[in-house]
């Protein structure tokens, strides 16, 4: 399952934003650490092609893509140091495959900001260098563990790791993102144990206030986003107010709300969206009368180890998939003029699984 993890100063939003992700309950005050346990569940992902996919086969079962959010209380400055709530908290994203900093872009004199004043881009840089902070202080921990052993030993191995770690450390003290050190694949695995928190993917969300949705110019996202273009982040704009609202509508209530708007797509959608392209992953389909079922995999898979993504004896008896694209099902309208059409394929080992396949996996254990 995809988990992201959402982080940011006190009274960002970050709750009420959480809520509409996941349309569940959760403490929302105006004062800081009215967070204090972290708030987990899923918000499921909205890919039309699965209503598509229902009308078509009529299922009896349906299994959406499903996202696991992460909620932790607000981050203050020195909370790597144990401040607020102290870094505690940062373990709970440890597990995380990306992290959606949420940031006020907004005035509102009734919601106070612990830094008590708006600015964005300052907003990021505390966030940013907790991360840094706690980041290092694994380094630091895992350094005066083994470091003496390893030159007493001469273990060239852990003498690699330890350089490594040094290195990083180095660049991190400047204030760089593991995210942005530039680490060779043999690297990246030595570290990858260590889930830094920089070296996540990192979404930036701009939660703006209403009147704002249909601006042409918001002063503090526009910083953001210039700020954010320099160091290649992506921004994403939204209420969390509104979304929360119409996380409790049925989809035509949100649709006929956010056309009133003149808003595209809601905000959850965008996130969700922006979530799969930074992480470069897709979406495969099984389909039948029994079952429509969505399956979440990384862009350049190939066929056997999509397989294991539903089940292990897939991949190790893998004999052949049978597969044709959603876009062929809509244009001929149903399996069996896809198969007359000769749009149904059968492919092997080497086959790259493409966005929207849908699949029938052959095999034998």
């Amino acid at each position: 399952m995809l988990k992201a993890g959402i982080v940011g100063l006190p009274n960002v939003g970050k709750s009420t934003l959480f809520k509409a992700l996941t349309n569940s309950q959760v403490l929302i005050e105006n004062y800081p650490f009215a967070t204090i346990k972290p708030n987990i569940a899923t918000c499921i992902v909205n890919d039309p092609r699965i209503n598509d996919l229902v009308t078509i086969f009529q299922p009896t079962k349906v299994v959406p893509t499903v996202l696991e959010l992460h909620d932790i209380a607000g981050l203050v400055k020195g909370a790597s140091k144990g401040q607020g709530l102290g870094n505690q908290f940062l373990a709970n994203i440890r597990e995380v495959d990306a992290i959606c900093q949420v940031i006020r872009c907004f005035e509102d004199n009734n919601i106070t900001h612990v830094a008590n004043k708006i600015d964005s881009v300052a907003d990021f840089e505390v966030i940013e260098l907790e991360l840094i902070f706690a980041d290092q202080e694994v380094i630091k921990n895992r350094l005066e563990r083994v470091e003496k052993k390893a030159k007493s030993i001469n273990d060239k191995i852990l003498l690699a790791e330890i350089a490594l770690l040094k290195k990083i450390n180095q660049s991190l003290d400047q204030g760089i993102a593991v995210r942005d050190q530039k680490l060779d694949e043999a690297e990246k695995l030595i570290i990858k144990p260590f889930n830094f928190l920089t070296i996540k993917p990192l979404i930036l969300i701009a939660n703006i206030a209403e009147s704002d949705l249909n601006k042409k110019e918001n002063h503090y996202l526009e910083t953001l986003k210039a700020y954010a273009k320099k160091k290649n982040l992506a921004v994403i704009a939204v209420c969390a107010k509104v979304e929360s609202e119409i996380s409790e509508f049925d989809e035509a209530e949100k649709k006929e709300y956010l056309a009133m708007l003149n808003v595209p797509m809601s905000g959850i959608d965008q996130i969700v969206l922006a979530t799969y392209k930074l992480l470069n992953l897709a979406t495969f389909f099984t389909a039948g009368p029994k079952e429509v079922h969505a399956w979440t995999f990384i862009q350049g898979m190939k066929a056997p180890e999509c397989a294991g993504i539903i089940h292990t004896d897939f991949m190790k008896g893998f004999i052949r998939v049978e597969v044709y694209n959603y876009q062929d099902l809509i244009a001929f309208g149903n399996e069996k003029k896809v198969k007359d059409g000769g749009k149904l394929r059968v492919e092997g080992k080497t086959y790259e699984m493409q966005d929207g396949d849908i699949c029938y996996f052959r095999f034998n254990v």
